[in-house]
């Protein structure tokens, strides 16, 4: 009976480690309810985030040589570009909003789906990127 309550104790202990009250998401959420959106890629297209007035959202698109990025676009009211650094790969499209006021603004790139070779058949596909960012 002693080596079962032994056991149970250890388990139980050792059950408990590691885990951590919260969200665990590891998102900041401020008093308008907006997570932090520290940088937005390719793989986030279709997303609507939420800035606060005051924040700043970044865009990192990698692109390729001969697939690049069309320079991010801003469409609506809300953001206004601010440096984003320098681009040191060819076909990536980097760029920085800074949120100046409410509203709504839908961020938009593209690309070739297929790579652009002289001399080969060409595909005439486009690989379309936007985020909806709504700030607050």
């Amino acid at each position: 009976m002693r080596r079962t309550t032994t056991f149970v104790i250890a388990a139980l202990l050792l059950a408990g480690c590691g885990t951590e009250a919260g969200s665990g998401s590891g998102e900041t959420v401020s008093p308008s309810g907006c997570a932090s959106v520290p940088e937005l890629h390719a793989s986030d297209s279709g997303r609507t985030v939420c800035l606060d007035v005051g924040g700043t959202v970044r865009v990192g698109l990698d692109g390729a040589r001969n697939r690049p990025w069309q320079p991010v676009a801003a469409e609506g009211a809300g953001l206004e570009a601010a440096n984003s650094g320098i681009v040191l790969l060819p076909g990536d499209a980097n760029a920085a909003f800074e949120a100046v006021a409410p509203g709504t603004v839908r961020l938009s790139s593209s690309r070739p789906l297929c790579a652009t070779e002289s001399g080969r058949v060409a595909c005439q596909g486009i690989q379309e990127w936007w985020v909806t960012v709504v700030v607050k």
